[in-house]
């Protein structure tokens, strides 16, 4: 098929790759105009503009796509249809209908749920067990066309918003590809959203990677995992921000995998008030048991203010922390 592509950032990069890879025409890119990155300041390319060079692919990158003059640009280049993927602008109706079949888009998500810019943070900050791709007819609302092609795959226990990325990166290449074929052969069918099981993933900021020790600690590992590598989760210690990389949530003082081991505050008994979130409860070699709302939170790798990132092995090596200090 001849396709328009449509994506900015590397989940796009890996779907116009596929389609490549497949064998389609892509007769054009367009992607979002180049942008200053990093404390440099300098300017970079989007990663779909960089592909596209690398293959000789013709790339456009319009300030707003609604534009007359941006809409004028596409017609010259006739498609069969257009395919989107994290392109960062709305289209308007004009331009969903300017090709045969209209326009497909992956969306990183089971739709109707996690309509939105950051589903991918949000299935793992509300603890859903599986995610996957849909690939959808858009139309003019937010991620609400009809499902035309899913692909599903579980969340792991140690999933990262950076791993399931990855993960559904590929899977949308896989997706895109799939529908494509199963077009070509007037083999799909178009599903109508239900509207009632939806909900919405907004934008990701800087201020939803503090965490909260007064929470369950489940729920603490779940934004830790859901913020890395952006913006990350973080806390303070003695006035410095410490951003903290990986950690384990506890239900007691035990841990993961362990049989074994004293309560945790207030399970057998004791005083709660002794205890408060975001103490430290006890220090190891490795770890650093911090005291949540429910249970503990084992943590394993951080990042303090002005350092690198490394394991809280090396992390003590300079830092001496002790047990009744608190983060927070």
């Amino acid at each position: 098929m001849k396709i328009v592509f449509m994506g900015t950032p590397d989940f796009a990069r890996g779907a116009l790759d596929a389609l490549v890879r497949a064998g389609h025409e892509i007769v054009l890119a367009v992607t979002q105009p180049d942008k200053p990155k990093g404390r440099s300041g300098q300017t970079a390319q989007p990663p779909v503009k960089e592909y596209a060079l690398q293959k000789g692919i013709p790339v456009f990158q319009p300030e707003r796509i609604k534009r007359p003059e941006a809409v004028e640009e596409l017609k010259k280049y006739p498609a069969d249809v257009f395919v989107v993927a994290a392109f960062g602008q709305i289209l308007s109706q004009e331009i969903l209908d300017l090709p045969k079949y209209g326009c497909l888009n992956i969306h990183a998500s089971l739709l109707p749920k996690y309509r939105g810019a950051s589903p991918i943070q949000h299935v793992i900050l509300d603890g859903e067990e599986k995610t996957g791709v849909t690939v959808m007819q858009m139309n003019a609302g937010l991620d609400t066309g009809d499902m035309l092609y899913k692909k599903e795959i579980p969340i792991a226990a140690d999933d990262t918003y950076e791993t399931l990325h990855d993960k559904l990166m590929a899977l949308g290449g896989e997706a895109i590809t799939e529908a494509l074929e199963l077009l070509s052969q007037g083999k799909l069918k178009a599903e109508p959203q239900d509207d009632s099981l939806s909900c919405y993933a907004p934008l990701i900021t800087k201020a939803m990677g503090r965490l909260d020790f007064s929470k369950d600690a489940k729920v603490l590992d779940r934004q830790i995992r859901g913020m890395t590598p952006w913006p990350s989760a973080y806390t303070y210690y003695n006035g410095k921000q410490l951003k903290i990389w990986r950690a384990e949530p506890a239900d007691g003082a035990s841990g993961p995998g362990e049989s074994e081991g004293r309560a945790f505050p207030g399970e057998t008994g004791e005083d709660l008030s002794k205890i408060s979130p975001g103490e430290i409860l006890e220090v190891q070699k490795d770890c650093i048991k911090v005291a949540a709302g429910r249970g503990t939170l084992w943590v394993y790798e951080v990042q303090l203010e002005g350092k690198k990132r490394m394991p809280v092995h090396d992390f003590l090596l300079g830092v001496k922390l002790r047990p009744g200090e608190k983060l927070g």
